[in-house]
């Protein structure tokens, strides 16, 4: 083979092993990144992909939060979390809405919410009180 062909490869081959795109969360399987726990729970799950492609998941927005304070964030590609109302679903975290709610436990004790939709939020919160964050402050909360 000419050298050009197999640098061409090598160069194709690195790519595609490095989209920064989310992945799915093997629930039940993958433990938290953060506290090792084992991730069930699809309303509170978190994941955060480098600019390189690698996935680290997360039990409960509060881990990621927690891990964040540890990181360069210049490195991190993707952040998402689990939609509260479409368990399963991850989104962009800085364009969520948070909830803290006291009448909605998460698995680390932080009674921490992801919403996509800002009006789901606002009706989460009128059912079952609490205080609404974005993301800039849910980052201020957590001290980053």
């Amino acid at each position: 083979m000419k050298p050009s062909i197999i640098l061409f490869l090598l160069i194709l081959a690195g790519s595609m092993g490095c989209s920064v795109s989310p992945k799915p969360i093997d629930y039940g399987r993958v433990g938290c990144h953060y506290c090792s726990m084992t991730i069930v729970d699809k309303q509170h799950a978190a994941q955060w992909v480098t600019k390189k492609g690698k996935v680290f998941n997360f039990d409960a927005v509060e881990c990621m939060m927690n891990q964040l304070k540890d990181e360069d964030e210049s490195t991190i590609g993707l952040l998402l979390v689990n939609d509260f109302d479409h368990p399963g679903e991850l989104v962009d975290a800085t364009k969520a809405t948070y909830l803290i709610s006291e009448n909605i436990p998460s698995p680390m004790g932080a009674f921490l919410s992801a919403f996509s939709e800002e009006q789901a939020a606002e009706h989460t919160l009128e059912a079952n009180g609490g205080k609404l964050l974005t993301w800039s402050e849910l980052k201020k909360q957590y001290n980053q």
